[in-house]
């Protein structure tokens, strides 16, 4: 018998184990080399980006429509929504990404971000789903500019955006300071005046492009071969990134819409 063959035609061009060649022998993987392969990391991919930020943005929509159907108590909506804070800040600081943590925010934030939709919606109907399409319709565009290469993420372009951001977010907290210290709408940024439009807008557009920087390092690590594992910290950046402009989206169309 000069061979063992298969008859299955997958196999037709496979390698041949002859007649008392045992496992391991040249040319074929000894038992720890397969053991080797099996614990080296899987290398990243953008394929594996997209599939988990797809099961995170799912689980998103899930337990926000669970919120809503349900109409959530005002006190679970933002105990969820200060939860998710909480396991938010843990993401961020944690050396060694962790998914069931990273799932858990995902969980926590769509019941929060379900809730105040479902608050919108009372009021202005059909708001939400405009909000929605607005969200999905700005990631797309910053996307397409990025993988065409119309935007880029050049140490000026990350300097600009980077400090325009962050300077934005010093006058929100400022704003918020001087309402509480004041009492009233503080200096005017989210009492839905003209003022709190262009603050809205301004904030909106700053901040869809630091997804070009989010975009960016997602490229850099795939081409690094980074573990696999690191998927979830992108899919994680990339999630908060779309509930906040999704609720920034939100709130500028409540100000055009009163």
């Amino acid at each position: 018998m000069a061979g063992l063959q298969s008859n299955n035609p997958v196999f037709g061009n496979a390698p041949t184990l002859k007649k008392g060649q045992t496992f391991g022998a040249p040319g074929y993987p000894t038992p720890g080399q397969v053991e080797d392969v099996y614990r080296t990391p899987q290398r990243l991919t953008m394929d594996d980006v997209v599939v988990k930020t797809g099961i995170l943005l799912g689980l998103v929509v899930v337990t926000g429509a669970v919120a809503w159907i349900a109409d959530a108590p005002k006190g679970v909506v933002f105990g969820a929504g200060i939860v998710g804070f909480v396991l938010a800040l843990v993401n961020i600081f944690k050396r060694k990404v962790s998914p069931p943590l990273v799932l858990a925010y995902a969980a926590c934030e769509g019941v929060f971000v379900g809730g105040i939709s479902k608050l919108y919606n009372d009021v202005y109907g059909g708001i939400a789903i405009q909000a929605a399409v607005g969200t999905a319709a700005i990631f797309g565009a910053v996307l397409f500019a990025f993988t065409s290469g119309r935007l880029r993420a050049t140490p000026r372009f990350t300097k600009i955006v980077t400090g325009a951001f962050v300077g934005l977010f010093a006058l929100l907290i400022v704003n918020v300071l001087a309402s509480y210290i004041g009492g009233g709408n503080g200096i005017g940024l989210r009492d839905g005046g003209g003022l709190a439009i262009l603050f809205s807008i301004a904030f909106i557009v700053v901040g869809s492009l630091t997804f070009v920087l989010d975009f960016d390092q997602a490229q850099r690590m795939v081409e690094a071969g980074v573990d696999e594992r690191e998927s979830w910290r992108i899919a994680f950046g990339l999630v908060v990134g779309l509930v906040w402009l999704y609720l920034e989206v939100l709130r500028l169309l409540s100000y055009l819409r009163r």
